[in-house]
């Protein structure tokens, strides 16, 4: 059976791998260097999988099939709304390092239906399931958003700053769900504060990132950072942040970046 895999990083490579070895015909998608070869990708595959970045993913969207599944690996699409002309999709997300995937190390991931992990399950891959596909979704963009000011404050792992901020962060994303009606509990899954923890340190791209802004709070990045991405999509109203979200409305006057 062939499987279309849409991005051909270091996460989509991980992914691509694990199936691989379970005797899938997998093809990639390298939306940097392959524009033309998305049709060919497609072609004949009855499995369509997401993980391109999430600037990326908007501009795919229209061109993918609609009856085939479509396994949602892209972490920063915080809206449902971009899926719900497609037939069957589920969300795959949480903490797991590319690096640590492909090396086989033991990894927690969440998933929204029960054939995403019969899929790509494993004797290191475990899973924990949840029906909320709208949480799963924010959960993986917001998690990015506070890992940059984890980075701007400095934020060192075992320190008691670094502990009260986590468990603020978690506060936050659990009342930023809820206002956007999907269901708090999601946040405690690996998806939401298992994600969160690994996202909010080295060698994390957003951490680093907000440690560049420190110095300057309008440094460009240089790589694809998710969680400017998120920002931008928060600031054009992609969900609603309720006021009780302090750290988020905090890092949202920041910088001109995500304006």
């Amino acid at each position: 059976m062939k499987i279309a895999i849409l991005g051909a990083g270091a996460f989509g490579t991980a992914l691509g791998g694990i199936l691989a070895k379970k005797g899938y015909d997998i093809d990639y998608y390298d939306s940097k260097t392959e524009k033309e070869r998305l049709r060919d990708v497609l072609f004949n595959a009855k499995i369509v999988i997401l993980a391109v970045p999430s600037e990326v993913a908007p501009y795919l969207l229209p061109y993918l099939p609609k009856n085939i599944p479509l396994v949602v690996a892209t972490k920063g699409l915080l809206s449902e709304a971009y899926f719900e002309s497609f037939k069957k999709y589920a969300v795959l997300s949480g903490p797991g390092f590319a690096d640590d995937i492909k090396a086989g190390k033991t990894t927690r991931l969440t998933v929204t239906d029960d054939w995403v992990r019969d899929l790509f399950i494993t004797d290191y891959l475990s899973f924990d399931k949840t029906n909320d596909k709208k949480g799963v979704l924010m959960c993986g963009g917001l998690k990015n958003i506070y890992a940059i000011l984890a980075g701007m404050r400095n934020l060192e792992p075992g320190t008691k700053a670094h502990e009260a901020f986590l468990k603020e962060a978690i506060k936050e994303m659990a009342g930023i769900l809820v206002a956007n009606e999907a269901n708090a509990e999601t946040v405690k899954l690996a998806c939401g504060e298992g994600d969160l923890k690994i996202t909010c340190y080295y060698p994390s791209r957003n951490y680093e990132f907000g440690q560049e802004l420190r110095t300057n709070v309008n440094h460009q990045p240089k790589k694809t950072i998710e969680g400017v991405s998120a920002l931008k999509k928060i600031k054009k109203g992609e969900i609603l942040v309720p006021k009780k979200a302090k750290l988020l409305r905090e890092l949202m006057k920041e910088s001109a970046l995500w304006a």
